[in-house]
């Protein structure tokens, strides 16, 4: 089964992703920002990364720069925050982008 780590500081946001993912069969982990994400991998190793941009302790940018410093795992970036930030997050190594709010259906 393909495991999916949400890390987003929004509960809400967080729960929503989880629920239509474990309704379409997906495993879930969840982290409430990049800092909790980071040592979530040190023990266990997902098949995608959904990460929120605007977190505390370790926003998404770095928790990506530092996922990419040793895997490759898929990173999908979802913010609400636009102008540069999906360019931005995709030289910092996601390897795509969607601007909340999102239909899940996407």
């Amino acid at each position: 089964m393909t495991k999916v780590l949400i890390v987003d500081d929004d509960q809400q946001i967080a729960d929503l992703i989880e629920f239509y993912l474990k309704n379409e069969g997906y495993i879930t982990d969840k982290a409430i920002d990049g800092m909790a994400a980071y040592q979530l991998l040190q023990h266990t190793t997902p098949d995608l990364i959904i990460l929120d941009i605007m977190m505390p302790n370790m926003d998404g940018l770095e928790f990506c720069k530092r996922v990419r410093e040793d895997s490759q795992l898929p990173i999908l970036m979802v913010s609400a925050k636009v102008a540069d930030m999906e360019i931005i997050g995709l030289m910092t190594g996601a390897d795509d982008y969607m601007i909340k709010p999102f239909n899940p259906l996407e």
